[in-house]
């Protein structure tokens, strides 16, 4: 991927027309989703205001994906969405999705240099830490996200080893403890 220092200027003009400030033309919203995957960081601003209307077109990326079938985010995903914004879980919210997208990357990274082996998957240095890391993942998206902690380095746990089975129980056990103290407190 090709990374700049500066993100990619694009102009909005009064006639909506989205204008590459690097190549003179105008581009597309597809031209755009083009420019992400390829790395870039784009910036988009109204020629006139000087407003950033960058989070305004990346979502209406993404929503014009998905009404084409292209379904990343499950109805789930965007349900817990549109509920964050009227709850006390909206300042939670980006930092997790933040963090979650942080480690995904950093998994798709690991994988793609280990792909050379024969075996990538069983041979894979740091395997069982790639499973654990995506162990957490999947517990923080299945609904648990409110006592998910990254690791405070952002590394791997120690020694490349996923967690002790029994140890998943025990802290399974102790988080419905906790939540049947909440529930009791509240009644």
């Amino acid at each position: 991927m090709a990374e700049t220092e500066k993100p990619l200027l694009i102009k909005r003009y009064a006639s909506r027309r989205l204008y590459n400030t690097e190549t003179s033309d105008y581009v597309t919203l597809e031209d755009i989703a083009g420019f992400i995957r390829d790395g870039r960081e784009v910036q988009i601003v109204d020629l006139k205001s000087g407003d950033d209307l960058t989070r305004q077109y990346l979502l209406q990326i993404i929503a014009e994906h998905e009404s084409r079938g292209e379904n990343v985010l499950p109805l789930g995903v965007l349900t817990d969405l549109v509920r964050s914004y009227t709850t006390q879980a909206q300042s939670v919210v980006p930092q997790f999705l933040a963090q979650s997208f942080e480690m995904l990357r950093d998994s798709q990274s690991k994988m793609m240099e280990n792909m050379t082996a024969i075996n990538p998957m069983a041979k894979m240095p740091g395997f069982e830490a790639l499973q654990a890391q995506q162990e957490a993942f999947l517990k923080a998206m299945s609904g648990g996200f409110g006592n998910w902690k990254a690791p405070e380095d952002g590394a791997a746990p120690k020694g490349g080893e996923a967690p002790a089975k029994g140890d998943d129980l025990d802290d399974i056990k102790k988080q419905l403890a906790e939540l049947q103290s909440k529930l009791n407190k509240m009644n």
